[in-house]
Parts: structure tokens; sequence; C-alpha cells
């Protein structure tokens, strides 16, 4: 799908996800903009004002991001599309889970188990790594406290690796990085066990700035809603789990803001123990 139309800027996108699907969105970025004829990059996110600033006009972001800031009384972005895997366990859905791993040897065998641990997390603004687990344990009527120790790490991977390395002795991990960074590093999945799944959940969508032109977002989410047509584009997508690329609602998202509001009512809020 050739775009003869072309625009005399570079279109940004930003990723404020895991960097184990960085590959997968610089295609993306480069196949959207070589095809609506405009150079295109991608840089990591870090704020949500960067669209506001022009600085990103296409992003991809955790679903527990996106549903905050839709209720905020300015919203600067939209959804465009969310993705599908393709691994069975995601019902050919735009959704995903939240998997509990620990270190092979461990003794843990269930969430229950990790009473008292000391546990890993990715960062605060993480829905998978963290707005769930502290909906869990709200659910499962535990304290604040339900941990021993906290350790923020800064990302999937790094909690993944943490518990390798018996740094931490668990860490909720999105169910897709899980999977990829096992695909690429399948010596390390002997490693690790998961004993607890929690979700599914609304899997991390495709955002675009509101400041953008409306035929050039209507034109980008046709050319992501149809790449999985093209047999190269395809190839690459399975290459990072993904199926195909479909469109969402806010409604979509709205179960994780529940989540997020319910702990926050609930004073569980910060769950974590600052003392490590």
């Amino acid at each position: 799908m050739q775009n003869d139309q072309h625009y005399p800027f570079t279109l940004r996108f930003a990723t404020f996800l895991s960097p184990v699907l960085y590959d997968a969105y610089a295609f993306i970025a480069s196949s959207i903009g070589e095809q609506i004829g405009c150079p295109s990059q991608l840089t990591v996110g870090h704020s949500l004002e960067e669209f506001v600033e022009g600085e990103a006009h296409i992003g991809f972001v955790c679903g527990l991001l996106y549903s905050q800031r839709t209720h905020c009384p300015f919203c600067p972005i939209e959804l465009l599309a969310a993705p599908v895997p393709y691994p069975p366990r995601y019902q050919g859905k735009p959704l995903y889970f939240s998997d509990v791993i620990v270190h092979k040897e461990s003794s843990f065998a269930s969430f229950e188990d990790l009473q008292g641990c000391r546990w890993g997390y990715n960062e605060h603004v993480s829905h998978s790594g963290w707005n769930l687990v502290r909906y869990s344990l709200y659910k499962q009527g535990h304290t604040p406290h339900f941990f021993g120790s906290t350790v923020e790490t800064g990302s999937h991977q790094r909690s993944i690796e943490m518990v390798i390395q018996g740094k931490v002795e668990a860490a909720a991990i999105d169910s897709l990085v899980l999977d990829l960074f096992l695909l690429d590093n399948p010596d390390l999945a002997a490693q690790i066990r998961v004993v607890a799944t929690l979700g599914p959940s609304a899997i991390p969508p495709v955002v675009v700035s509101k400041n953008l032109d409306v035929t050039l977002k209507q034109s980008i989410q046709a050319l992501l809603l149809n790449m999985h047509r093209d047999p190269q584009a395809a190839k690459i997508l399975h290459q990072s789990l993904i199926e195909r690329f479909v469109p969402v609602t806010d409604e979509h998202y709205e179960d994780i803001y529940r989540m997020f509001t319910l702990v926050q009512a609930q004073e569980i809020s910060p769950i974590l123990n600052p003392n490590m």
C-alpha cells in the first residue's frame, strides 16, 4: 500500500515498552514511513508530553499509561490499533498476561508462597509488572507488605535476569515479552518457572498524536491493520510473535483503569515495601 502523497517532515515513533520488542517497532516505523512517503525514526519515549510538544507522533505504550491519561483533563493521544499475538494462549485476541516467574531451583510453587519474598518489578507505570500485581494482592486480601522487600529493576528483561541471577526471588513479566525473551535465549528457559499467571488484560496499544493530520492518521491506521497481508511484513511480525494488528477502543482499557482506581481507593498504594 504505497501512498502517493509525501509529507515534508519526519514521522516520529516512540516506544515506552520493553526493549525486547524494539526490533519489531523499528520495522513498523520504517515500513510505515516508507509507504507514507516521509522519513521516520524510532526513539525511546520518556513522557507522553512528547506528543504535546511534537517530539512524538506515534507511540507504543502501556495500557495503564494510556488509560490513566485518558482520564486526565487533556489527553494528547488516541488509539490507532493493538497487536494480536499469534501463540494459541492469546486466543487470537489483542490481550496478554502477567506471568509470575521464579528461579527453577526455588521452593515457590504458587503466588501464595511468595509472601515475604524479595520481589522485583520493572517500573511503577507498568500494568503487568506493577498495577495488576497490586490489584491481585488486594483481591486476595493481602496487606501492602505482602512481599518482604522490593526492587525496581527498570525493565521486564532486567527482572528476568535478576530472577535468574538470584538477586530477586520473583517477578511478574509481560507474557509476550517473556515469550520473546525465552525464544531469543532458549538456554535460559530452563532456569525459570512460571508459578502463576495473572490476567488476561488488554495488550499495550499503538497510539497517535491528536495533533496529527486526520487523513495521515487514517492512512497510518490502514497500513497497520493490513500489514500482515504483506508476506515479508508478516514474516517479520511473526518473529516478534505478532499475528496482526486490530482496531481497539478506549473501552478495551477501562478494566485496567478500574483496577488502578480500585487499588487507589483502598489505599493499597504504594503496595511495595520501601524497606529493602
